[in-house]
C-alpha cells in the first residue's frame, strides 16, 4: 500500500504591476486606502463564506465568494480571483467534496494573499 501525502499549497501570486498602477493613479495615501479597505472587505467575507458553508447556505456562499472576485482583482491578488472563482462555480453543482476542498483552499490562499499585500503595502510600492 502506498500513501501519498499531499501538500497543502497555499502560494499566492500577487500582480505587482497592477498595485503599482494603483498607486501611480491615486497617490500612496489614496491607494493606501481602496488597498487597506479591499482587505477588510476580503477578510469579512472570507468568514461569510466559511460560516455560509458550515450551515449550508450555498447561494449566500456563491454570492460572497463572486463579490470577492473584483475585489480580489483591483488590488492584485491573481490567485484569491481565481480561487474565488472555483468556489463561486462549485456553490452551483452537486459536487459538496470538490467545494469543501476550495472553499479550505480560499481560506489558506486568503490569508497568505492578504499577508502578502499587508507585507507590500508596508514595502515602499
Amino acid at each position: 500500500m502506498v500513501v501519498s501525502k499531499l501538500r497543502l499549497d497555499g502560494e499566492v501570486r500577487l500582480d505587482r504591476e497592477r498595485l503599482d498602477q494603483l498607486y501611480a493613479q491615486l497617490g500612496t495615501s489614496g491607494a493606501d486606502g481602496v488597498v487597506t479597505r479591499a482587505m477588510e472587505e476580503l477578510a469579512v467575507r472570507l468568514a461569510k463564506v466559511d460560516s455560509c458553508q458550515r450551515k449550508g447556505e450555498l447561494e449566500e456562499l456563491r454570492r460572497a465568494a463572486r463579490s470577492m472576485i473584483a475585489i480580489s482583482e483591483q488590488i492584485g491578488m491573481v490567485t484569491f480571483a481565481q480561487v474565488a472563482k472555483s468556489v463561486s462555480v462549485l456553490a452551483t453543482t452537486d459536487d459538496g467534496t470538490a467545494l469543501a476542498a476550495n472553499v479550505e483552499r480560499l481560506m489558506r490562499i486568503g490569508e497568505n494573499s492578504l499577508l502578502a499585500v499587508w507585507d507590500l503595502q508596508g514595502a515602499s510600492i
